[in-house]
C-alpha cells in the first residue's frame, strides 16, 4: 500500500505531499490543475520513461517519491532487498522508500530504500505494487503471460494442484531431454574420452605406482647418492661413542660409565650426588642405543649393492612420465585414476543410458500430455465464468452489448505451464469480432474494461494498489455511480486510486484529495501557474462535489445534491 506521495517541479505543481489511506482514494480538480501529474508521478517511480516536458518550467529537476508500506510475504520485498535498498521493520510490516528524479535536460536518476537503483529495478519492484489503468496505458494484463497468471488464480485450488503435478513431470521431462541430447550431440567426444581414459589407465596400471612411492624413492636415491659420506660419518660417530676392543682412545660410553661410578662411591655421603649418578645410567643407556643404530646403519649401506641406485633412477623416471601426464604427485595420480575408472564405467554404459531415457521420455510425454488436457479443461471453464462474470460487469459499466472473451488454445507444444495459448478478448458489440485487449476500444472504454476485470479478479489475484485514470470517461448518470460502486467494491481488498470528473465516482472514495490551480501576474504581463493538493473534510468535499455536479461550489441545490450523492454512496465513516 503506497502511504504517501510527494510531488515537486512536476508539470504545474510545486510541491504537494499526498498522504493515502487504504480503500478508495479520489483525485479532483478543475480541468489543467495537474491531476494527470499524480499519475504521472506514480508512472516514474514504476519505471516509465521520463520526460524533459514534465519538468515545471524554472525549475532544474522534477521529483516523485513515494513511501510503500509492503507485507511480509510481498515478492517486491525480496526484490528490493536483492538490489540493497534499506527497509525499515515495523507493526508487522516493511516501508520501502522509491524516489525518483528528473533533470530539465531529461536524465533521470532513480533511488530504492535510499541506494541508488537502474530504472529497470523500479519496473520490477513496481509490477509487485501497483496496476496503472489510464488513458492510454493498461499496464497490467496486456501480456498473454500476466493474462494466464490471472485465469489460473481465477481457477482455484483445482488447477493450482494439477499444475504442481504437471511441473514436477516437467521439469523430469526437460532435463531427461537435455541429457539424452547431450549424449547424442556429443557421442564422439564421449567415446574419443573413453579411448583416452582407457590408454592412460592402462598406463598407470602397468607401471602400479604405490602410495607417497614417488616421494620414499627420493629420500632413498639421496641416501644412495651419498653413501660414503653417510658410511664415514656413521662409522666415525659409532667410534666415538664405543671404541673398539683394541683401540687407546677413551669412547663416550667408557668415559659417561667411569663418571657414574665415581659418584656412585660418594653418593652414599650425599643424596645429590647419587641422584647424578642415575641421570648419567640413563645418559649410558641412551648411548649405547645409539651407537647400536649405528652399527645397523652402517651395516646397512653395505647391503645395497651398487646396482640398487640405478634400479631407484629407473623406477623414479617411470613415476615421473605418471606424474608429467596426469597429476602433480603419485598420491594425486592414483586419485586420478579412481576417478577416471568411475567416469569410463559411465561413459562405456551410454547406449544402455540412451535406450532408458528415451523409454522414460516416451512415458513421461504421454502423461504430461493427459495432464496438459486436463489443465484445458479446468481453464476452459473458468475462463467461461470468468468471461460471464466480467461481461455482466461491463454492462453495468455502460458497455450493455460488450463482452469480455478468454479463448483457451490448446496449442499442441508442452510448456512449463501446459500446453494452451490463452488470450484476453473484447467483442464492443453483437455481431464484432472479438479482438485482443486495447485494439477497438477507446481509452475510457478499456479502463472499464480493466476495473470489471480487477472487480472480479481481487479476490483471487489482487496487486495491493490500483490507480484508474478517467475510468468514467464518456459515461455520467447511472453508469457513473456504478462504477464508482465497483470502484467501492474494488477497495475493500485493495488499495484504488482514481482520477476522475464525475462527482457520482468521487462520492463513493473513502478519502477525497483536490488539487487545485493556482495562478499569478507578474509585472510584465506574463503569468506563473501552480498547483496546491488538499485532503477534503465532509463540509469540503460537498463543496467539491456541488462544484463538479454545477460548476459552482456555492449553489444551494448542488450543495444539495451533493449531500445526497454522499448519503447514496454511504461511503465507511461518513
Amino acid at each position: 500500500m503506497i502511504e504517501e506521495i510527494r510531488i515537486r517541479d512536476l508539470g504545474v505543481i510545486t510541491d504537494a505531499t499526498l498522504t493515502l489511506g487504504s480503500g478508495f482514494t479520489v483525485v479532483t480538480g478543475e480541468t489543467g490543475a495537474g491531476k494527470t501529474m499524480v499519475i504521472t508521478a506514480l508512472g516514474l517511480l514504476l519505471g516509465a520513461r521520463s520526460d524533459a516536458g514534465a519538468v515545471r518550467t524554472g525549475a532544474k529537476s522534477a521529483l516523485a517519491e513515494a513511501v510503500v508500506r509492503l507485507s511480509p510475504d510481498s515478492p517486491a520485498l525480496v526484490r528490493a532487498a536483492d538490489a540493497g535498498a534499506e527497509l525499515e521493520e515495523y507493526d508487522g510490516g516493511t516501508e520501502l522508500l522509491v524516489a525518483r528524479t528528473v533533470n530539465a535536460d531529461g536524465r533521470s536518476r532513480a533511488h530504492l530504500g535510499g541506494r541508488s537503483a537502474p530504472v529497470g529495478v523500479l519496473a520490477e519492484v513496481g509490477s509487485h505494487l501497483v496496476a496503472v489503468h489510464g488513458q492510454t496505458d493498461q499496464l497490467r494484463l496486456k501480456s498473454t503471460t500476466a493474462q494466464r497468471e490471472a485465469l489460473d488464480k481465477y481457477a482455484g485450488e483445482t488447477l493450482s494442484a494439477a499444475m504442481a503435478a504437471y511441473r514436477q513431470g516437467y521439469d523430469r521431462w526437460r532435463a531427461a531431454a537435455a541429457e539424452l541430447t547431450e549424449l547424442r550431440e556429443t557421442a564422439r567426444e564421449r567415446l574419443r574420452e573413453a579411448e583416452y581414459l582407457a590408454a592412460s589407465l592402462e598406463e598407470i596400471d602397468a607401471v602400479a605406482p604405490e602410495p607417497a612411492e614417488d616421494e620414499n624413492l627420493k629420500t632413498e636415491a639421496m641416501r644412495l647418492g651419498n653413501v660414503e659420506e653417510l658410511r664415514t660419518a656413521s662409522v666415525g660417530a659409532h667410534s666415538a661413542l664405543v671404541a673398539g676392543d683394541f683401540s687407546d682412545g677413551s669412547d663416550a660410553t667408557s668415559l659417561v660409565d667411569a663418571a657414574k661410578r665415581q659418584l656412585e662411591l660418594a653418593g652414599e655421603h650425599d643424596p645429590a650426588l647419587a641422584a647424578a649418578a642415575g641421570r648419567l645410567a640413563e645418559v649410558g643407556y641412551i648411548l649405547a642405543d645409539i651407537a647400536a643404530e649405528l652399527s645397523s646403519y652402517s651395516a646397512s649401506l653395505d647391503s645395497d649393492g651398487p646396482g640398487r641406485l640405478a634400479e631407484v633412477e629407473a623406477r623414479r623416471a617411470e613415476l615421473a612420465t605418471l606424474v608429467r601426464k596426469y597429476a602433480p604427485s603419485i598420491d594425486e595420480v592414483l586419485e586420478w585414476a579412481e576417478t577416471s575408472r568411475a567416469r569410463l564405467a559411465d561413459l562405456g554404459d551410454d547406449g544402455n543410458r540412451i535406450e532408458s531415457l528415451e523409454a522414460e521420455l516416451s512415458e513421461l510425454e504421454a502423461r504430461l500430455r493427459d495432464e496438459a488436457s486436463g489443465l484445458t479443461k479446468l481453464r476452459t471453464e473458468a475462463a467461461a465464468e470468468l468471461g460471464e462474470r466480467v461481461s455482466a460487469e461491463l454492462t453495468a459499466l455502460a458497455m450493455p452489448d460488450a463482452r469480455l472473451v478468454i479463448n483457451v488454445e490448446p496449442t499442441g507444444e508442452l510448456g512449463p505451464y501446459g500446453a494452451d495459448a490463452i488470450e484476453f478478448l473484447l467483442a464492443p458489440h453483437p455481431g464484432a469480432p472479438p479482438r485482443p485487449l486495447g485494439k477497438g476500444a477507446s481509452g475510457g472504454e478499456l479502463s472499464r474494461v480493466m476495473l470489471a476485470i480487477e472487480v472480479v479478479l481481487a479476490e483471487v489475484d489482487p496487486v495491493p494498489t490500483f490507480v484508474f485514470d478517467e475510468v468514467d470517461a464518456g459515461v455520467g448518470g447511472k453508469a457513473a455511480i456504478e462504477i464508482g460502486r465497483r470502484l467501492a467494491m474494488l477497495a475493500q481488498h485493495v488499495q484504488v486510486i482514481v482520477v476522475t470528473h464525475l462527482p457520482q465516482v468521487a462520492a463513493f472514495a473513502g478519502h477525497h484529495i483536490r488539487v487545485i490551480k493556482t495562478s499569478s501576474s507578474a509585472g510584465d504581463g506574463t503569468g506563473v501557474t501552480a498547483s496546491d493538493v488538499v485532503v477534503l473534510d465532509r463540509e469540503a468535499r460537498i463543496r467539491e462535489l456541488a462544484r463538479m455536479l454545477a460548476g459552482h461550489e456555492d449553489s444551494e441545490s448542488a450543495r444539495a445534491h451533493a449531500e445526497e450523492l454522499l448519503a447514496t454512496a454511504a461511503v465507511p465513516g461518513e
